[in-house]
């Protein structure tokens, strides 16, 4: 009798604890913003692409959704703040529920990284401080520039907080399994988070808990509208993205693992801080150990991993599951290439953000 072949790691069942979510393998899809919802609504062709990407057992983030008309930044995103937006979302979730899979939608405001021409009737975005981000150079070469924001009150945040706590209400009603809170990559959680971007001395300005502060209110909300066991939350302390890097990134990541245990969040989705070369191949320097060791739920890592550096994760217990992003972009069977080593469809950076229905997004090829 021949022995069984050894399991690979990322392939292996997983249960989340606190939930009724057991997968069947731990790749993930990461929220990976694609810029084809026409006019901020969901389009037949989002339903193929997330339900290309859907395998039994599965688990898919979604791009990330706005949560209110002045969370917007960028030209046809989705949003989940109006009625039309939740009707539209009913068919992507049906698409990837009929193929056994959990999707969660990832909730966002843009804040200050946008310009007049996103906002109601023109006016400035808001944000932590009154400082803009410089202009930045894009994928293809391209440099977008955005309008100076406006600080927001200490007054007005309640209701920024309550856009997201009624935004994972909609989600869930649209048939989402779940929210998760985009917390990090320059955005509007990030610029109150690191002491880069938040120059406030008020309550939400200043100390380490104070900058959280508004973080944290945000993921008490939304864990009491639909239950922390369908919420997570996504941060990059380590990033400098959009103007926003923090003096103390470890201390900011960890004290924000630890915090996230009083409200029972079902999981931590952080980005690895960078990537190294060892003898020519790139390797994850896997520095998110001390925010895993804190947060006693879930722990997803993302950033740069493939098949070895995503086995090496899971079977060390250093992650429990592995977002991928452009990998699963350009391969919708990721999970089965990856069973099959078999190789890999290569993704094209400037198809990313067209508006095309297709090209670069529902054409990459599957396996024979």
């Amino acid at each position: 009798m021949e022995p069984k072949p050894e399991a690979i790691p990322l392939l292996t069942p997983y249960k989340m604890a606190g939930s009724s979510f057991s997968l069947a393998h731990r790749v993930v899809l990461a929220p990976l913003t694609r810029q084809r919802s026409y006019g901020n609504v969901p389009q037949p062709h989002v339903a193929v692409y997330y339900g290309q990407r859907a395998t039994a057992g599965g688990m898919l983030i979604t791009e990330a959704t706005g949560v209110s008309d002045t969370a917007q930044g960028y030209k046809d995103t989705p949003g989940v703040w109006t009625a039309e937006q939740v009707e539209a979302w009913r068919p992507v979730v049906d698409a990837v529920h009929a193929k056994g899979a959990v999707i969660f939608c990832q909730l966002w405001h843009v804040g200050r990284v946008s310009s007049y021409e996103f906002q109601p009737g023109g006016a400035a975005p808001v944000s932590s401080t009154e400082t803009m981000v410089g202009p930045q150079v894009r994928h293809d070469g391209t440099v977008e520039e955005f309008s100076p924001p406006r600080r927001l009150t200490v007054e007005e945040i309640p209701a920024i907080v309550d856009d997201f706590r009624k935004a994972a209400r909609n989600a869930v009603q649209a048939g989402f399994d779940g929210v998760e809170i985009h917390g990090g990559n320059g955005y509007l959680i990030e610029q109150f988070l690191k002491d880069s971007a938040n120059n406030r001395d008020d309550d939400y300005g200043g100390s380490l808990e104070n900058r959280c502060r508004f973080a944290l209110e945000v993921v008490d909300a939304v864990a009491k509208e639909v239950g922390g066991h369908r919420v997570g939350i996504r941060f990059s302390p380590f990033m400098d993205y959009m103007d926003c890097h923090d003096s103390d990134p470890h201390a900011l990541g960890l004290h924000l693992a630890t915090k996230l245990n009083d409200h029972g969040i079902l999981y931590l989705h952080m980005i690895e801080p960078r990537m190294a070369l060892v003898d020519g191949r790139r390797v994850v320097l896997k520095r998110l150990l001390p925010y895993r060791e804190a947060f006693k739920g879930t722990f997803i890592a993302n950033g740069g991993y493939d098949r070895e550096e995503g086995d090496k994760a899971i079977a060390s217990g250093y992650a429990d599951l592995v977002s991928f992003g452009r990998l699963f972009l350009a391969n919708p069977d990721l999970p089965k290439r990856l069973e099959l080593n078999a190789s890999l469809n290569k993704y094209n950076r400037m198809t990313f953000y067209i508006s095309d229905p297709v090209i670069g997004y529902t054409d990459y090829p599957f396996l024979p």
